[in-house]
């Protein structure tokens, strides 16, 4: 369904994205995880048609993606990392708004629908300016989801969002899941991209450095990982497909202080990369 090929974005001097390739079937639920500055927003900006790549295409059910491309842009709804609602009028009339651009039939009872999936409907009428960063962020994906997009696009869906409100959103995103829909989302949080995506691509400098299941990841890796301090004050990382190999091993070592715990994202990404996802 959605098709990038050796994507590369160049700004003078300085590369955002690098060659990039990726291959999306429909129904999945990919997540782009790495840090801040690492390409991920761009590659969706690209993805998008809001930026046009320097090298490479995309290719949206076959059909290669640029900013003049309708057909493609409305199989696609998109949650930008940022506020895209208009704060002075009210929740209804955002997504009345949104679903005049699209011409959606019968816009009052998919409204309806969508405030009820994400828990708004007892504010559809108070004004946006008014709402707290969790229930913006729930109206922010109801909009996106207004034309029932085949493909879902989510950059940083929770970020700077409170615990109570990420989970809300994790819920609209597992549905999503359950129903079919394909969904692109990006984010530095390790546990969200490990509770929710069928497949986890690992980003760093522009690239795509490993992409496969979580479950995948940490066991090519090792299952679980000795942690501990060397005779420089270092930390090391040694890691083991089982846990008796681990305290095992951890008996040659029992001068220092030790941890045997379960394989992270975060310690595939820093395996890979020397540094973590922040």
């Amino acid at each position: 369904m959605i098709d990038i090929r050796n994507l590369t974005k160049k700004f003078g001097s300085f590369t955002a994205v690098d060659n990039l390739s990726l291959h999306i079937d429909k129904g999945e639920f990919v997540g782009l995880l790495g840090p801040n500055g690492a390409g991920k927003t761009t590659t969706i900006k690209i993805l998008t048609g809001l930026l046009k790549a320097t090298n490479g295409v995309v290719y949206i059910s076959g059909e290669p993606m640029n900013s003049s491309n309708k057909n493609a842009k409305g199989k696609m709804g998109i949650v930008p990392q940022y506020s895209n609602l208009d704060k002075e009028l009210t929740v209804y009339e955002n997504l009345v708004f949104a679903s005049k651009l699209f011409r959606v039939k019968n816009y009052d009872k998919k409204i309806h629908e969508l405030l009820d999936l994400v828990d708004l409907t007892e504010y559809a009428d108070r004004k946006v300016l008014s709402l707290s960063g969790g229930m913006d962020r729930r109206l922010i994906i109801a909009k996106a989801l207004i034309n029932d997009p085949e493909i879902i696009i989510f950059d940083e869906p929770t970020v700077g969002i409170d615990l109570n409100g990420r989970r809300k959103i994790w819920d609209i995103l597992k549905y999503m899941k359950s129903v079919g829909k394909t969904v692109i989302m990006t984010t530095h949080y390790i546990e969200e991209a490990e509770y929710l995506c069928s497949r986890v691509c690992l980003i760093d400098s522009g690239k795509i450095i490993v992409d496969d299941t979580a479950k995948n990841l940490k066991e090519k890796l090792g299952s679980y990982i000795l942690e501990y301090f060397d005779e420089n004050m270092l930390t090391r990382y040694v890691f083991f497909q089982t846990r008796t190999q681990a305290l095992e091993h951890a008996k040659t070592i029992e001068n220092y202080s030790y941890t045997v715990r379960e394989t992270t994202l975060e310690d595939v990404f820093f395996n890979y990369t020397n540094r973590k996802v922040t």
